[in-house]
């Protein structure tokens, strides 16, 4: 099955993962990446406030290009009830890894495509468990050093050396990464942006 590209998209984020993700299909597109975000509201869920992240993004860049479809996303990575963000520093990631380790946690990636011109928008959320191996410190200690997870919510890459810490997945690998393709695809197929031959 191919795919067919048949409007143009902007992407609404700088993530050179998703970029990469986007440009393995063979999709064209452009990159403005929306600087608008917003705090989670008081006892608002996780799946929630990743949606609604996405959503102001999308709308943000869909305001500045009315007629033209922007594909937003925002990922957040959850442990029992706390979203953990990036990092801002080396200490923090090593605090926020030493929690995951040997432990469960989900991996929400919400995306949402609009088109401010023909009113069109759809925001779906998508979750993936993780599950982290049993590491060391010295593991943990050694893997920030390398500078990787400082631009990373919940502080590791499963798609580079971070990988080395996961036990295994449930659901979506391109979710972890950052763009959950599948459902992403599907529904651009639904609203005409792609055609699968």
């Amino acid at each position: 099955m191919g795919l067919v590209q048949l409007q143009p998209f902007i992407l609404a984020s700088n993530s050179p993962r998703r970029r990469r993700l986007l440009a393995n299909l063979g999709l064209i597109f452009e990159v403005y990446p929306s600087q608008s975000e917003s705090g989670r509201h008081p006892l608002e869920a996780p799946q929630d406030f990743a949606e609604r992240q996405a959503r102001i993004k999308g709308r943000d860049i869909a305001a500045q290009f009315p007629e033209t479809w922007t594909l937003a996303a925002d990922t957040i990575v959850v442990l029992g009830h706390q979203i953990m963000g990036k990092p801002r520093h080396q200490t923090e990631a090593i605090d926020m890894l030493l929690a995951l380790k040997g432990r469960g946690h989900q991996v929400i990636t919400a995306f949402c495509l609009c088109h401010q011109a023909v009113g069109r928008e759809v925001c779906r959320a998508v979750t993936s468990e993780v599950f982290f191996k049993p590491v060391t410190y010295d593991t943990i200690t050694a893997y920030v050093a390398t500078g990787e997870p400082l631009d990373k919510a919940g502080a590791y890459g499963i798609q580079g050396r971070g990988g080395a810490l996961i036990d295994r997945i449930e659901g979506s690998f391109d979710n972890v990464v950052g763009l959950p393709v599948a459902e992403v695809i599907a529904e651009m197929i639904t609203w005409g942006i792609l055609r699968s031959d």
